[in-house]
């Protein structure tokens, strides 16, 4: 296998993201989030739940005194702040801010035991109690982090030391774990590290990597069931007690690992941990050239998109666990759909569409990008959501605690803070998502304004995309080539986009259409320009009739982006809101927060009556009300609750 088959990601060197829009979310990254985290690790947040991620390491490398604090996988919120400085450090270069990861990464080998072994909590709390309880206590989810923080600093950098440290970690997990009489025949109750080995294989090629994710991935499930075992080693002890003792044992389809993922035919469980190992399962299946985990990924894939993912690219639709549901029932109000499980449903799609270029992943993960992802993070990128409901009502939170998990405003930091990071290092690294470099074409998946520069044959083709994506319809992707290159471009047909239309020079763009992808083979000069137009209307959504949440209802989207109403705009009692099927849409371009954000005008119902705070509760007969003609103010999701608290939804009743 060579490294061309190996690596299909672009050099992040290599690519500068020019986009006005997501452009600006890195710059916040780089100036703003990075260092407000910094602070949050360290415990200089105000008003914010401590972390104490730094003084832990500090502790088990022995450089302070004091006691374990925080969540037992608190080690991952550091990993995963040096893999967002990485990807940052690409984009820019800031010796101060290298410096003070250096510092870090100094702190983290400190920490890291003789023997290879590296996890504070169990280094500082719990130091013979290793190993015990892969179930629950996220060993080796922490260790994935850290491989994909070590993996991304040297992608960065060149820098060996996180590596080297990753992988002395990675050796000795592959000591402690397989099939050998004196091993562990287990396997995380979190995935995250089967993702993280085949990223280190990556970059090592050492084989050993590959076999332990294969061991992981084909052990899952097994008979007898290694859960059960040990927990009755370490004497039917459990670490976590929300939902009673050892239920993250009993529940095993929870860690999807009530049986072999052969035989798994729905998405279920907690949904980071499904995403994440999927994600793992269709690395090792291209590199595997595994025909079987490849129909493994495209059938839990189908069940998850078709009947359990949100309009917004969400998916985990209940609060108990963090967890899908059954299938169609995606409730918008007590929705879970954590920010990290669409940040691992983007990682899922990107490995699919490595493992065959299909623009129906690339469809789903730009869904989640510009949506729930956006959403997890405020303007000022110093507040965050964890869970991303599709409809608040906020005068009921306080008092109904089916909604406790929903929070009306962004937060500033959490307990578990799993989140911020995770936003942070997917932004950082927005570039390994906008393209696939294959041998025989290079494949154009989202239109975020970037240039870049790759590979082909003993030649370099550089392209430009610009434009103002996604507020406008139309596309430049002009070509940099100081010597003529013969490729094929293969460029994304969005299926929100009803009629694109593609000029090569000013011609009709002519290719073949595979699996959502116009494919242009010819021989690219310098100074050659596509034009490509993607009619934006806004487009009328209805869900499928199994989908009782949104009976009746209809959804804006326009481009990628789902649309609201806020209480801001249209003022209170959303629900007596409607948007009849006749009504027309107007675009108005956005002022103060909304700066160069196209939103939506529509005329609208408002059901109204006269004092209804002293009418009857229920009638008999209907109530006097009338509808009152308001127009209706629309404005992209991702963007609510940047204006304080109040009232907001996506699914709207239709007159």
């Amino acid at each position: 296998m060579n490294q061309s088959e190996i690596l299909q990601d672009v050099d992040l060197h290599k690519l500068h993201v020019t986009d006005a829009f997501l452009g600006q979310y890195q710059r916040l990254v780089r100036d703003v989030v990075i260092p407000y985290q910094w602070d949050a690790l360290n415990d200089r947040i105000a008003e914010a739940d401590p972390s104490h991620a730094i003084a832990n390491f500090e502790i088990a490398a022995g450089r302070k005194d004091g006691e374990f604090y925080g969540m037992v996988f608190q080690d991952s919120d550091v990993a995963k702040w040096l893999e967002a400085v990485a990807w940052s450090l690409c984009q820019k270069p800031d010796p101060e801010l290298e410096k003070t990861a250096d510092e870090v990464i100094e702190l983290v080998e400190a920490a890291q035991c003789a023997d290879g072994y590296l996890n504070t909590y169990f280094t500082v709390k719990e130091p013979g109690k290793r190993w015990t309880n892969v179930a629950e206590c996220h060993e080796l989810y922490c260790a994935g982090h850290m491989i994909e923080a070590g993996v991304a600093f040297f992608q960065a950098t060149g820098k060996r030391r996180l590596l080297d440290v990753v992988c002395r970690f990675a050796d000795h997990i592959d000591s402690v774990f397989g099939p050998g009489e004196n091993q562990l025949h287990g396997y995380p109750g979190h995935p995250e590290i089967e993702l993280a080995l085949m990223r280190l294989y990556e970059v090592t090629e050492n084989p050993r990597y590959l076999r332990l994710v294969n061991y992981f991935v084909e052990e899952r499930g097994a008979q007898p069931h290694f859960y059960d075992s040990e927990y009755e080693k370490r004497g039917r002890t459990s670490h976590w007690h929300i939902h009673g003792p050892a239920w993250m044992v009993k529940d095993k389809a929870y860690s999807q690992a009530h049986q072999p993922l052969a035989l798994q035919q729905t998405a279920i469980g907690h949904a980071v941990r499904f995403v994440y190992l999927m994600a793992g399962v269709a690395h090792l299946a291209r590199l595997h050239k595994d025909e079987e985990k490849r129909q493994i990924c495209l059938r839990l894939w189908d069940n998850m998109v078709q009947r359990q993912l949100y309009i917004t690219g969400g998916i985990g639709a209940q609060s108990s666990g963090e967890a899908f549901s059954s299938d169609y029932d995606l409730p918008n109000d007590t929705v879970y759909a954590e920010s990290c499980a669409s940040i691992g449903l983007m990682m899922f799609a990107r490995r699919m569409l490595q493992m065959e270029a299909d623009s129906r992943f690339a469809d789903v993960m730009e869904r989640a990008l510009y949506n729930t992802v956006l959403a997890g993070m405020a303007l000022d990128g110093k507040h965050f959501f964890y869970v991303n409901p599709l409809e608040v009502h906020p005068k009921s939170l306080a008092f109904n605690h089916i909604y406790d998990h929903v929070k009306p405003v962004r937060q500033r930091w959490f307990g578990c803070a799993c989140c911020p990071p995770n936003i942070a290092r997917l932004l950082a690294s927005l570039g390994h998502y906008l393209y696939t470099p294959q041998p025989d074409a290079l494949y154009v998946h989202l239109y975020v304004g970037n240039e870049l520069e790759t590979q082909v044959g003993d030649n370099i083709l550089g392209l430009k995309i610009s434009g103002d994506y996604p507020w406008h319809e139309q596309v430049e992707i002009a070509i940099r080539a100081p010597q003529p290159v013969t490729h094929t471009l293969a460029l994304r047909l969005p299926d929100w986009c009803a009629n694109p239309r593609i000029s090569v020079n000013g011609e009709n763009g002519a290719g073949d259409v595979r699996k959502g992808y116009l494919h242009i083979h010819r021989e690219w000069c310098e100074g050659d320009r596509i034009t490509m137009t993607l009619p934006m209307p806004v487009r009328r959504v209805y869900g499928n009739p199994l989908l009782r949440h949104v009976a009746g209802k209809v959804a804006l989207q326009r481009g990628p982006l789902v649309y609201c109403l806020e209480e801001a705009d249209n003022g209170a009692q959303l629900h007596n809101l409607r948007l009849p099927e006749e009504s027309s849409f107007n675009l108005i371009q956005g002022k103060g927060i909304f700066a160069h954000k196209v939103l939506i005008q529509a005329d609208g119902l408002r059901m109204a009556s006269q004092q209804p705070e002293q009418q009857a509760l229920y009638h008999y007969d209907s109530a006097p009300v009338c509808a009152q003609p308001q127009t209706l103010t629309f404005i992209p999701w991702f963007s609510w609750a940047n204006r304080g608290e109040g009232e907001m939804r996506i699914w709207v009743d239709e007159a």
